[in-house]
């Protein structure tokens, strides 16, 4: 008789979800699947609203990373406009969004993750939180709270307020920088930059003792998508896309973000409303890919920042082709963090920086509009349709979890597989199953769309396990 254990919730990520993992009568694991089992639907929601609300309107999709919304639905909504925004105002809009990225990925690693590789995934979960590496660490975890404080106070300075800012428009940003905020902002980037390289240093002292986690956790061949500059360095603003395959060559490159529809295809499952987006060429579930820290780091040439690209050289040492554990994803951030610093500095440092000409005004020049740009847990995407009064009829939004969707599947089996044997189930095994999801840093209230009818299975089981009935939609 097959045995289904749940983790229900999955604890430390950011919104509801479960996974299920099914085990043979040897107690042999079967399969595991995560089921995201909250549905928001906010691309039917934007139907009927005038196209210049949809930057503050699904900024508020999410709490965690609403800028990286902000980011996307303003590039869309200038592809609308068919206007080519101030010089000035894409510098800005590219320290918000890095910005967004640091405070994100210090959240996810400090605050998330880091408790597991202080306490080690056997500790008692009491101790395995925030307050536990307070205690045991507090130069880590204050490094952590500080940089997550960084990139709060950079978003409140530029947007008005930390959470849902409304300061990028279409056309631009409505207001520009101001000397006190720049001179603000740059006092603060030496303390910023001591506190990630000291983090990184301890990363790289104790990932070594996580052996079975790196070779376990979503630790196969895949693709690797994301943005990259003309001349191969990281792209978090703009660019086009590349992927690459498991050795690092490269599979396809320069792609428009506007002919995405050419190279992405989505699949729903029926036991998740979270979609599972695939590489069209190679098909559902052939072309999985992954994007994120972990993906940007496999393809890009260079991050373009001195110390930086000192730190991604030696992260590309770890494997002679891609790195494919998503373990080493939170190396990745904490690189990115480093990164997101350093450019920031030298984006306050441009000669136009406080101009304040910012904002390209126009009227709707086209009916569809695309914008997509690299949010912390990966490529973002929005596409909008409008009618001739400027009103949303249609729109879709490929979020970075969604992009993850088949990986964090596959990793979660590889890791049950692996740590999940006999009918004695512990809650360490268990955790390291959480982990793997932690390392993707999904964030689901982004994520949760369906096509047409809603997917949803429910089953009725007994008490001995048995499946009674069962209904499906979708």
């Amino acid at each position: 008789m097959t045995k289904t254990i749940t983790i229900d919730p999955v604890t430390r990520i950011e919104g509801h979800s479960k996974i299920t993992i099914s085990l043979d009568d040897r107690g042999q694991v079967t399969d595991a699947r995560f089921h995201v089992t909250q549905f928001r639907g906010f691309e039917k929601m934007t139907e009927g609203r005038p196209f210049y609300e949809m930057p503050s309107l699904t900024a508020r999709i999410c709490g965690i990373c609403p800028v990286s919304h902000l980011i996307a639905s303003a590039k869309a909504c200038d592809d609308l406009l068919a206007v080519e925004i101030p010089e000035t105002a894409s510098k800005l809009r590219k320290i918000i969004n890095l910005a967004q990225m640091i405070q994100s990925h210090a959240l996810s690693f400090f605050h998330l993750s880091s408790p597991d590789m202080v306490f080690g995934f056997d500790a008692d979960p009491a101790d395995r939180n925030i307050f536990g590496v307070l205690k045991k660490y507090p130069d880590l975890a204050r490094d952590g709270i500080m940089l997550r404080k960084f990139g709060q106070e950079v978003i409140e300075l530029l947007g008005g307020k930390r959470i849902h800012p409304a300061w990028v428009v279409p056309g631009g940003v409505n207001a520009p920088l101001k000397e006190e905020e720049r001179n603000f902002i740059l006092e603060r980037t030496p303390d910023a930059l001591e506190r990630i390289l000291r983090s990184l240093d301890w990363y790289k002292g104790i990932f070594g003792g996580f052996d079975a986690e790196i070779r376990t956790f979503a630790n196969f061949p895949s693709l690797f998508m994301g943005l990259v500059k003309e001349d191969g360095r990281i792209a978090f603003y703009d660019g086009k896309i590349r992927i690459v395959d498991a050795m690092g060559k490269i599979v396809a490159d320069g792609l428009s973000p506007k002919k995405y529809q050419e190279y992405i295809a989505e699949y729903v499952e029926p036991d998740s409303y979270l979609k599972s987006p695939y590489y069209k060429p190679m098909g559902y579930p052939d072309g999985i890919f992954r994007v994120g820290p972990l993906a940007r780091m496999n393809i890009i040439d260079q991050m373009g920042t001195a110390r930086a690209d000192q730190e991604w050289a030696e992260f590309r040492m770890l494997e002679r082709g891609a790195t494919l554990s998503s373990f080493q994803a939170h190396y990745a951030r904490l690189i990115e963090i480093l990164y997101g610093i350093e450019r920031i500095e030298q984006l306050l440092h441009a000669p136009d920086i406080l101009s304040d000409h910012v904002r390209a005004r126009a009227q709707p020049n086209r009916f569809e509009g695309i914008g997509m740009s690299e949010a912390p847990r990966g490529t973002l995407l929005h596409h909008y349709k409008i009618d001739k009064n400027g009103m949303i009829t249609w729109a879709n939004m490929v979020i970075a979890t969604g992009n993850n969707n088949l990986a964090m599947n596959k990793g979660i089996t590889q890791a049950a597989r692996f740590f999940i044997r006999g009918n004695k189930i512990t809650e360490p095994m268990l955790n390291r199953v959480e982990g793997v999801i932690r390392t993707f840093d999904p964030c689901l209230s982004c994520s949760t769309h369906a096509d047409g009818d809603y997917a949803i299975q429910v089953q009725l089981v007994g008490p001995d396990g048995a499946v009674l009935d069962e209904a499906k939609r979708g």
